[in-house]
Formats: C-alpha cells, sequence, structure tokens
C-alpha cells in the first residue's frame, strides 16, 4: 500500500515536471504542484486515450507515463487558457 503511495508520487512527479517543460511553466510550478499535475494527468490522460482507443495502459511503465505527460499537457494548457497566462501556485 505505501508503496502504491510512494510510485504514484513519483510517478507523477515525473510525468508533472516533465509536461511543465514542454508547456514552458516549470519555473513558476514547485515539486508539489508537478506531482498534483502529474496524477491528474494521469487520470487526464487515460479518460483521453481510452475514449479514443477504448482501451487504456495500466500499471507503471513507458506507456502509461506518456498517458500521464499527455494529460498533464493537456491540463495545464486548460489552466493556461482559463488564467490567461502561465500557472502558477499561490
Amino acid at each position: 500500500m505505501i508503496l502504491n503511495i510512494i510510485a504514484w508520487i513519483i510517478f507523477g512527479a515525473l510525468a508533472g515536471w516533465i509536461a511543465s517543460m514542454i508547456m514552458k511553466t516549470d519555473a513558476q510550478m514547485g515539486a508539489l504542484a508537478n506531482i498534483v499535475v502529474g496524477i491528474i494527468g494521469a487520470f487526464v490522460g487515460g479518460f483521453v486515450v481510452q475514449t479514443i482507443t477504448g482501451a487504456a495502459p495500466e500499471g507503471f511503465n513507458i506507456s502509461s507515463l506518456l498517458v500521464a505527460i499527455l494529460g498533464a499537457v493537456i491540463l495545464l494548457a486548460i489552466v493556461k487558457a482559463v488564467r490567461g497566462g502561465s500557472p502558477h501556485h499561490a
């Protein structure tokens, strides 16, 4: 159980950090924001991929990481559009 939580945090941090580099928001985001964006991005990406293909990747692997990055990029783009600029933590 604890190892799963730690894996999600590390996975989320990596996906969120890569997405923030792609969206050029890394300077405004801290580690916690990257983790949150990565974890939420995994759910967003999973939903998008499952909607398009009918199947979503499972487990912690490269395809899951790519899906999480895709979702995190989508999430950051939405936040950027709503805020009218770069997302930044409070």
